[in-house]
């Protein structure tokens, strides 16, 4: 038997990190951490029942790779459970197990459990043995990592039991069998097959005459910036945000919950990794459209690649996904969990969480719109090594929208060279593009709108297309597109003659909408290609233009290649190729048909809400008037929460109605006006998507005397992403609780930056308060205020950027909450009264601190 058990960090170190309660306060103690785990009570950090799952998963993952009596495992688990409950019995602090070392540790706990040598044969009780010092070893090593006070005091023991981690990964990994030379062959193509099939972006709107219209992703990528939330002991003040580079993700988290809005770059991001993992070998990407498999469930392990109908399926060597999984070498890449009907929802996390339980060590980002799933959604039933770490991704700064847009241009301009277009051509473009850079900065309504990849290069295409004249709504933004798309496409692009159906743009869309009114109906994010035939059949007969150029089947080849909104998947499937668009045409065939009432049926449910917004943006007085009343009328079917959703979508419809009568809004405003008294934090953020109607259903700031409700109210504010909102909260600028102050603050980000410096910015008293920072506009607003003693870095910059914002004469404490282009931060040196680093332990370490700066979390 081998003289030593061995389990890889990548299984055992989630395992372990699932016994230990998180610390109520960041992760940076000055003294070593008693009472590292409680079985029992509301703050236990698991349970019995889970300290023996975990022992048995322990147990199991050693014996696949070790001699173990397989008679005996029972026994052994039984033990090793009681012998890991012991960790909370023995008087130790992190400091003294760490000091003891791994076997001295194991010898302790062994010592608190009586009785087991009976339990035991002698080859099961070795097995145990060996298996708790490999253990011991996982837990002296999580409690390290977790602590800079151990790293710091403890350095000679904690590079020593990092070195034992390394040695028994090298073991381990050359204990795995090779690669047969059939997988590792199918491994290559499929390989280059995902490069060469998600290397391409397609840029929306850079579609001129004989253009191409996809793009080499690695040349048009922006690499967007997402936010993970933490909550603190001392409420909003010390909840933490945390800003990474969305792409880098899953370099610090195995299990990733990625929120995004529509548009927001969610899928982009999912061919970014994807073509990453391919090209470095390092991990084997699945790529696991949701839509594909929506109703038949989560795919076992054998069908990954038949439930997305990949090319290759057919070829791939028997068994190859599920030893790639049992490697640890695969990505999954889960895209668009929303695009499941709600009902079958919980049955595909529930696959997926028993499919990573079951295939642990593996990679994992499963995106998702903001509101289809809870906070917690895809966690464990409270084991941390279930848990998925959430983010969401951040609306663009200034300066990457500044970026997207002379990217968006530049590529633009590469490819009029590429032409052979003349200078006229291209200094139109630079015109165009620096009228658009002049626009956004001092249009509020462009603003609002370019704050994700799909809509900024809308804004592109359609400020070239209009030469410069932009529509200032979002439904007017997408009658334009449409208009271009639908209408301009192919004739400026000299395609006249693809094929010899002729339509107009109006026949065109009420087609589309038919396709996309089916998908809402049916729940459906795609319509096999027969189904997609069979809508188009019906359609026909009412529309004799479209009749008279062929049947259901020629004018779905013409919608699909002439419209550049549909996509075929394989050849049988079809979809739109982004979901706002299916909405958008959804609700426009809801409203020409006037089934409101559809509209008023699912209006409780998250997925519904861009569609019912949309529907009144296109309905007539009269008919939205009687829309509104039937969302605030009584819903005896209905739970309270979904009610008061109904009622909340009627007040945020208003943002988007043009006429409507003013009987119709005050009732509005009195059936809502109960509804925007939040009670809590979250109710709080979560009346910010309701828009600019909450604020004048708000309470006055001035006749709210206690501070949390002040809190409340400047949380609530602060989301709703209108400059009107800065007229609000210059009335709690001068409250001097540190809570408000820190959420006013915050908001900086949503509103115009020099307006909101001025007005709010300047007026609040710094004492103890950190001011962010997300890019360099603000930076540059808060210099011109003098510069502040306490700044977060809460946005991406460099280096140079940050030397040159940031006012050497005022800088105290900085604390990086952002993830930095590069670690080293000798450049703090610049910074003479600098006294505290601040740096957000999940962020990289930081390397070459200036002496004399402390640095804390």
């Amino acid at each position: 038997m081998d003289p030593a058990v061995r389990t890889p960090s990548h299984l055992a170190a989630p395992l372990v990190r699932g016994l230990f309660r998180e610390p109520v306060r960041p992760p940076v103690f000055s003294e070593p951490v008693p009472g590292l785990v409680g079985w029992h009570g509301r703050d236990a950090s698991a349970t019995p029942d889970d300290v023996h799952r975990t022992a048995a998963d322990l147990v199991h993952l050693a014996a696949e790779r070790h001699a173990a009596p397989t008679a005996e495992l029972a026994p052994v688990v039984d033990v090793l459970a009681r012998t890991l409950l012991a960790i909370a019995e023995v008087d130790v602090t992190d400091a003294d197990a760490v000091r003891l070392g791994p076997q001295d540790y194991a010898r302790r706990l062994r010592g608190a459990v009586q009785g087991a040598d009976r339990e035991l044969s002698p080859d099961a009780a070795w097995f145990h043995d060996a298996l708790l010092v490999s253990v011991c070893l996982h837990v002296l090593h999580h409690l390290v990592r977790r602590s800079p006070y151990l790293q710091r005091h403890l350095a000679g023991r904690a590079g020593r039991i990092a070195q034992l981690v390394d040695l028994g990964d090298a073991e381990a990994a050359a204990r795995q069998p090779e690669r047969s030379e059939e997988d590792a062959a199918f491994e290559a193509e499929y390989a280059q097959w995902v490069a060469r099939r998600h290397g391409w972006l397609t840029i929306v709107g850079v579609d001129f005459p004989n253009a191409p219209d996809r793009w080499p992703l690695e040349e048009t990528y922006l690499s967007l910036e997402a936010e993970e939330r933490s909550g603190g002991v001392g409420g909003a003040e010390d909840e933490q945000r945390t800003v990474l580079l969305a792409d880098r993700a899953l370099e610090d988290h195995e299990r990733v919950l990625l929120r995004g809005g529509a548009g927001s770059g969610k899928t982009t991001l999912v061919q970014w990794l994807a073509v990453a993992a391919a090209r470095q070998g390092s991990r084997v990407p699945f790529v696991l459209p949701v839509r594909r498999f929506a109703r038949e469930g989560f795919p076992a392990p054998d069908d990954f690649l038949h439930a997305v109908r990949h090319p290759l399926a057919g070829r791939a060597p028997e068994g190859w996904v599920v030893r790639t999984l049992l490697s640890g070498r695969a990505l999954l890449l889960v895209d668009g969990i929303d695009e499941a009907p709600e009902k079958t929802r919980g049955e595909l996390r529930d696959r997926l969480r028993r499919l990573l339980r079951v295939f642990s060590g593996n990679g994992c980002l499963v995106t998702s719109r903001p509101s289809a799933v809870s906070d917690g959604w895809l966690s464990g039933g409270g084991l941390a090594e279930e848990d998925f770490v959430e983010l969401s991704l951040a609306p663009m700064s200034r300066d990457q929208v500044t970026r997207f847009i002379r990217d968006w241009h530049s590529a633009a301009r590469l490819d009029e060279q590429s032409r052979s277009t003349g200078p006229r051509e291209r200094g139109a473009l630079d015109e165009y593009e620096q009228r658009l850079l002049h626009s956004v900065r001092i249009y509020r309504e462009l603003r609002q709108l370019a704050t994700n990849p799909l809509m900024c290069g809308l804004i592109c295409a359609l400020n070239r297309d209009r030469a410069g004249s932009l529509p200032s709504g979002r439904k007017e933004l997408y009658d334009a597109a449409l208009e271009m798309l639908l209408q301009r496409r192919d004739p400026e692009r000299d395609v006249l003659y693809a094929d010899d159906v002729r339509l107009q743009q109006s026949t065109r869309e009420r087609l589309l909408q038919k396709l996309a009114h089916a998908m809402l109906e049916e729940d459906a994010s795609e319509l096999t290609r027969e189904r997609a035939v069979g809508i188009l059949d019906a359609a026909l007969p009412a529309m004799p233009a479209a009749r008279a150029q062929g049947d259901g089947a020629k004018i779905f080849r013409h919608l699909l290649h002439r419209t550049g909104l549909l996509r075929e998947r394989s050849g049988e499937s079809v979809d739109f190729v982004h979901r706002t668009f299916q909405d958008y045409l959804a609700a426009k065939e809801i409203v020409a048909r006037g089934r409101f009432p559809t509209l008023v049926d699912h209006a409780h449910q998250s997925e519904w809400e861009e569609v019912i917004r949309m529907a009144a943006a296109h309905a007539r007085p009269e008919e939205c008037s009687q829309f509104l009343e039937r969302l605030l009328a009584a819903a005896p079917g209905l739970r309270r929460p979904q009610i008061n959703h109904r009622r909340l979508m009627a007040a945020a419809c208003l943002d988007h109605v043009t006429e409507l009568d003013p009987a119709v809004q005050r009732l509005v405003h009195d059936r809502t006006k109960n509804l925007v008294r939040p009670s809590t934090e979250p109710a709080a953020r979560g009346l910010g998507w309701v828009g600019p109607i909450v604020l004048e259903l708000l309470p006055d700031p001035g006749q709210v005397p206690d501070d949390r409700q002040a809190l409340l109210l400047a949380i609530t504010a602060t989301r709703v992403q209108d400059d009107a909102a800065i007229d609000y909260l210059v009335r709690l600028r001068s409250r001097s609780a540190l809570p408000v102050r820190t959420e006013l603050v915050r908001g900086w980000r949503h509103f115009d930056t020099e307006r909101y410096a001025h007005e709010i910015i300047a007026h609040l008293d710094p004492d103890g308060l950190y001011f962010p920072v997300a890019d360099t506009t603000e930076l540059a607003a808060l210099r011109e205020l003098g510069g502040r003693p306490r700044i977060q870095v809460a946005g991406v910059m460099r280096a140079e950027e940050l030397l040159a914002g940031l006012a050497p004469d005022q800088l105290t404490h900085l604390w990086l909450n952002a993830e930095l282009p590069d670690t080293d931060v000798s450049w703090l040196s610049g910074f003479p009264r600098l006294r505290v680093l601040r740096v957000n332990p999940r962020l990289p370490r930081v390397r070459n601190v200036p002496n004399g700066v402390e640095i804390t979390a």
